[in-house]
């Protein structure tokens, strides 16, 4: 059985997260291929990895442009949600981020309750839709600390398939966690228990991989790999190391959190909030799998965030973009352009982007 001191920081600083993953050696397979074993049922996309290849120079531009625009409204955003946690009155705040979207923004987190006198633990963990949270993790987590101390880190929410599968999994397997709450810069889904609001802007660790996630893979469950008493596995990208942004993006980024920290007033995530946000998100996806034809809502990405990583390692047919010209959607106009992708612009989109996966055969 796996335990605590199994666990990594990856590219990170060890004082800033403990991956508790499984480094496994995964073979990869083309992302057709991927898609198409995905879509007829004969494999879920958590036991395959599609290759993660290193960012152009041109996309590159496009991400640190992203950075420029976004990063004080990051910045002013994670010190709103550090501030709201270190009013929970917790010995230690536990955070435990959701690798990989969730582990930059529980870095900058931690670094935060820091700044604020507060005593913080970051560990990163998978959890898989359709499969559930890694309960060998969450076991060797809740032998050293209280789950009272728990909080769930994400870095936005989607159509909510995350939350949910978290709740879930609480539920049924983790009762003692029925107050940690989910914890996420943008909650487009309304199913958070705080964030700092529903506006649909770029955050810009969403836009790269594992360059800015401390070089691990997606998360994957795969039985040739991962056994009965081990972490979810994680393939390390080690052949990215001269591209890796990890450290940098966070002590940069840090920057913006600590300039607004003094001032900034604590987050809050009102349950008439979540429901308004909840409610336009549900439509949403209804009318798009109308509009689309769509049979299956896991192939409706919303959000700039859903549909980069739509466009980086899915087969998406096309990219509906509220305002082709908006510098937050700079970087998907350049991966549509590069990959083919049908763009369609839709004033009237409740949200910046939204991509629609591909339907092979009849799947």
């Amino acid at each position: 059985m796996m335990g605590l001191e199994d666990g990594f920081s990856g590219s990170y600083d060890p004082a800033d997260v403990t991956f508790l993953l499984k480094a496994v050696v995964l073979p990869c397979v083309d992302v057709e291929e991927k898609e198409a074993a995905i879509q007829s049922g004969r494999r879920h996309y958590s036991e395959m990895l599609a290759p993660e290849r290193a960012p152009t120079r041109e996309y590159m531009r496009a991400f640190r442009e992203a950075f420029e625009v976004n990063r004080a409204r990051v910045g002013r955003d994670v010190a709103r949600l550090a501030k709201a946690l270190a009013l929970r009155g917790a010995d230690e705040t536990v955070l435990v981020s959701l690798a990989r979207a969730g582990t930059p923004v529980g870095v900058l987190l931690k670094r935060a309750l820091a700044a604020l006198g507060r005593k913080a633990t970051h560990y990163s963990i998978s959890i898989i839709r359709d499969r559930g949270i890694d309960l060998v993790a969450m076991r060797a987590i809740l032998g050293r600390h209280s789950a009272s101390d728990v909080v769930f880190v994400d870095g936005w929410t989607g159509k909510g398939a995350i939350g949910s599968e978290l709740a879930k999994a609480i539920s049924n397997d983790i009762p003692d966690l029925a107050g940690a709450p989910l914890c996420v810069l943008s909650d487009l889904a309304g199913v958070a228990d705080l964030a700092a609001g529903d506006e649909d802007y770029v955050i810009p660790s969403a836009i790269l991989n594992g360059v800015v996630s401390g070089l691990v893979s997606r998360t994957v469950l795969n039985d040739e790999v991962v056994g009965p008493g081990d972490f979810h596995g994680c393939v390390v990208l080690d052949y990215l190391a001269d591209m890796d942004l990890s450290r940098w993006y966070v002590d940069d980024q840090m920057e913006d959190v600590l300039a607004c920290l003094h001032n900034a007033e604590p987050a809050s995530w009102s349950r008439e909030e979540r429901s308004r946000t909840a409610a336009v998100s549900t439509a949403f996806v209804e009318s798009m799998l109308v509009q689309t034809g769509a049979k299956d809502r896991n192939r409706i990405k919303p959000g700039i965030g859903e549909a980069t990583r739509a466009l980086l390692r899915r087969m998406p047919e096309r990219l509906f973009i509220r305002d082709p010209n908006a510098r937050d959607v700079g970087h998907l106009m350049f991966l549509a352009a590069e990959r083919g992708v049908a763009v369609e612009a839709d004033p009237g989109l409740p949200y910046g982007a939204c991509a629609v996966i591909k339907t092979l055969g009849d799947a």
